[in-house]
């Protein structure tokens, strides 16, 4: 078969790769090793629909790397699922956990399956049969391989391979650190369903924090009054589109399936997303203009461009006619490869999913550790905390005579709880990745981007793991 003008998308992201390896002191053999997956599998089985009829689903599962455990991971359902697109994603997994110092290897999973034309009780036998499948071969469990939720799959899919793990393993008591992404009520951490979505965010605050990165790309200021178009409503989009918002950015193009919405003065993002949540789509959304080619609206002017859908959306068909001053990819591999170059050369700044959307797996990492620890965050001090901070406005108000005010008081005592933990620990690592790329950035002459930066810091990273163990 013949590979698509811009590339397949692990070919992509093997360009990407090899063009890094110039920056990189590596023994003879070193990169090959770091790049190429360890093991893929395929599984096929049967599931009764509820019409009594039996359909067979193909799935896959790609471990990149085992340079450190568990190998970490989501799992898609969509119906372009391939084993080229799994293997693609587990590699970028690889260098996003490096990044973020995130101390797990690089997976992958998909089911070819559209969840939309199944019903919950075909989906959970679905799903529970290809989890039985993906167990009983040694691709999930705490201490070998985590998935967590992708594109198609949620809390609910989780909870269903939790209980499925449980009764397979009932003797393993860290059961509930087989997955992450799952309930709260079931294991899972507050934070974690919008942490993708708010580490985008917190990306471009950093960002913007740093003003020669933001003289470079032509913009002033900070975040606020930024006109931004999303591509993708989303989990990752819309909690991304939300918090921007917050922040007083202007979201003003939605795009989706069906097409996009346009409003020059902001989308209320939260009516947006309770529309498609009712009718499927974007169309008729009384909140802005509707345009039914919606994908030619990447090249709108703006600020910024958030593609957080699919990968292969910006090619070398519309890479010359992108007007953002700086692409976030929220989503994996939207850019291709040929396309970054022509953005590259245009002096638009791309931020690289591999660090833009690791606020997932960070977050998730969190939850691991909640699972293992067995407690949650913040129940041995929240409410040492607020006793330590009660002293202090105690010794305040005798010391001066004068009461602190109300709301201040408050947000001063308040100790901290699983959810503002959580907050603060995403913040803090991509904040600090943030610095580790840009360094890198400026410290190597010949490297012209952030991609090549931030590839740079994974790859060092793994080969020194890799270098200790004696690999």
């Amino acid at each position: 078969m013949t590979a698509p003008k811009n590339g397949t998308f692990l070919q992509n992201v093997e360009r990407m790769v090899a063009k890094t390896v110039q920056y990189l002191d590596l023994p003879p053999g070193w990169a090959e090793e770091i790049q190429a997956p360890d093991t893929t599998i395929k599984v096929q089985f049967p599931v009764e629909m509820d019409d009594g009829s039996w359909k067979t689903f193909t799935g896959w599962r790609c471990t990149h790397s085992e340079h450190r455990l568990p190998a970490k991971g989501g799992i898609r359902y969509a119906s372009i699922v391939n084993e080229d697109e799994v293997e693609a994603l587990a590699a970028l997994m690889t260098y996003k956990c490096a990044l973020v110092n995130v101390p797990y290897g690089g997976s992958k999973g998909g089911l070819r399956l559209n969840p939309r034309e199944h019903s919950e009780g075909e989906l959970e036998r679905i799903t529970r049969r290809f989890a039985q499948a993906l167990i009983n071969k040694g691709f999930i469990g705490p201490s070998d391989n985590v998935p967590a939720p992708d594109m198609g799959t949620g809390e609910r899919e989780m909870a269903w391979i939790v209980d499925t793990y449980q009764m397979l393993r009932p003797e393993d008591i860290n059961y509930l650190g087989c997955v992450t992404g799952k309930p709260v009520d079931m294991g899972g951490v507050r934070g974690r369903t919008e942490a993708t979505g708010r580490g985008v965010m917190y990306v471009i605050r950093e960002f913007f924090r740093n003003r020669d990165d933001v003289a470079r790309t032509g913009l002033t200021g900070d975040l606020a009054g930024k006109k931004i178009v999303v591509q993708g409503l989303g989990n990752v989009g819309y909690h991304a589109a939300k918090f921007l918002a917050e922040d007083d950015a202007r979201i003003i193009v939605v795009i989706e399936w069906d097409g996009a919405i346009i409003n020059e003065d902001g989308i209320d993002i939260e009516a947006l997303r309770e529309w498609i949540n009712v009718h499927g789509g974007v169309k008729g959304f009384p909140g802005g203009t509707y345009h039914e080619e919606g994908t030619r609206f990447l090249t709108y002017p703006c600020d910024i461009l958030i593609p957080a859908a699919l990968e292969g959306q910006i090619t070398l068909a519309n890479a010359a006619d992108i007007q953002a001053k700086l692409v976030v990819e929220a989503a994996n591999g939207p850019i291709t490869y040929e396309a970054d170059r022509v953005l590259l050369e245009r002096g638009i700044m791309v931020i690289p999913d591999f660090f833009a959307n690791a606020g997932g797996v960070t977050v998730s990492y969190f939850e691991w550790i909640k699972n293992l620890s067995h407690i949650r965050f913040g129940r041995m001090q929240r409410r040492l905390d607020e006793f330590r901070a009660k002293a202090i406005v105690d010794a305040i108000e005798a010391a001066t005579g004068k009461e602190i005010e109300s709301k201040l008081k408050h947000r001063i005592m308040q100790g901290s709880d699983e959810l503002s933990m959580v907050r603060s620990g995403l913040d803090d690592t991509m904040r600090e990745a943030y610095q580790e790329i840009k360094q890198t950035f400026h410290e190597n002459a010949g490297i012209e981007d952030f991609r090549t930066a931030a590839l740079v810091v994974s790859m060092k990273k793994i080969a020194n793991t890799h270098k200790r163990i004696g690999l």
